[in-house]
Parts: C-alpha cells; structure tokens; sequence
C-alpha cells in the first residue's frame, strides 16, 4: 500500500514538471527575460494597452501601508518571491545591487512574499541585507494573480514609467539579466 503512494507521488511530480516545462518554454528553458511587447536591440518595447495593475494597498514587512500606486513614474521590477525559495535565494544579491545602483534614477524594486508573515520577513530581510521594499502579499491572491498565474519563484515583471508592463522574467536572475532591461526603461 505504502508503495502505491509513493509511485502516485512520484507520478504527480513528474506530471508537474512536465506542465510546467510546456507551458514555461522548450525544453523547461524558463529562464530569461521576456518582453511583453516586441522589443528592440536597445531593449523592450512598451505598448501602452499592456498597463500595470497597480490599484494595490498591501502592507510592507514592518506595518506600513504601501500604494503601488505612488510609484508610477518610476521603472518598477516587481520580485514575487518566497523566504523559503532557493532560486529567490541565489537572485538576492543582484537585486540588492541594482536597487542600490538605480534608484536615484528612478528605479525601484518591489518584492512581493508569496506567503511569508511579517515577522519572517523581517528577520529574514535583516538577514540578507535587503535595502527595497518587501510587501507581504500573503492574504492578496488578487496581488499574486493581477499579471497571470505564477507558475513558480522567482517570476519578476518590468514595468515602464507609463506604467505599461515590459518584460517578464522567471527563475532567478543575475544582474546582467535584469540590467540590460532596466536601463532600457530609464
């Protein structure tokens, strides 16, 4: 009996990973940043009929309500993450530098926990230094599902000045991955 639940399992997980490679990509090549629109050499295009959802109050790892809203005009790189995440894990660092890089330019990132309480969060934050807002978007599936479903951790969205989305990257990213879009959208 033991035995059947464990082959169901295995059955189930094998199933998983080959929807998820179908629907990501060929060949389960999900990483990579996307452009939402056609882009250029220089970068994404941004058609002004693919807008951000931004209509969100969610509140930050300390307390604080945060509209999204107050940061149109900016070049936003929505992060939708999980503590528990591996891949969120190893992109960590090059959010950090870019956040740190960019933001005086008009940059910022926003990282949305998938299901982390506030208290975890900001120990895990403190932990790894991260210097952006975190927003828990636990208890706001309308937040979690406002660009489609999220078929894993990390998925990041770019988002233009005019609020248009940009560009859709899944799986962890390196700094080059993310910068090149970044600076297009500056």
């Amino acid at each position: 009996m033991n035995s059947r639940w464990i082959l169901t399992a295995v059955a189930v997980v094998a199933v998983g990973t080959i929807g998820v490679s179908l629907i990501v990509g060929e060949s389960g090549k999900a990483k990579g940043t996307q452009p939402v629109a056609s882009g250029t050499k220089e970068g994404p295009a941004c058609k002004p009929e693919n807008k951000a959802n931004l209509e969100f109050t969610v509140k930050d790892m300390n307390g604080s309500n945060v509209r999204l809203t107050d940061y149109q005009g900016k070049v936003i790189l929505l992060n939708y993450w999980a503590t528990w995440c591996g891949p969120c894990k190893v992109e960590l660092p090059a959010l950090i530098e870019l956040y740190d890089d960019y933001k005086d330019k008009g940059f910022v990132v926003l990282g949305v926990s998938a299901d982390d309480d506030p208290e975890t969060l900001r120990a895990f934050a403190a932990e790894w230094k991260m210097n952006y807002p975190v927003l828990v978007g636990r208890d706001h599936e309308d937040l979690l599902d406002a660009f489609g479903p999220l078929f894993g951790y990390p998925t990041s969205y770019f988002i233009g000045r005019d609020g248009s989305v940009c560009g859709k990257h899944f799986g962890p990213g390196s700094k080059e991955d993310f910068e090149k879009t970044i600076k297009a959208l500056l």
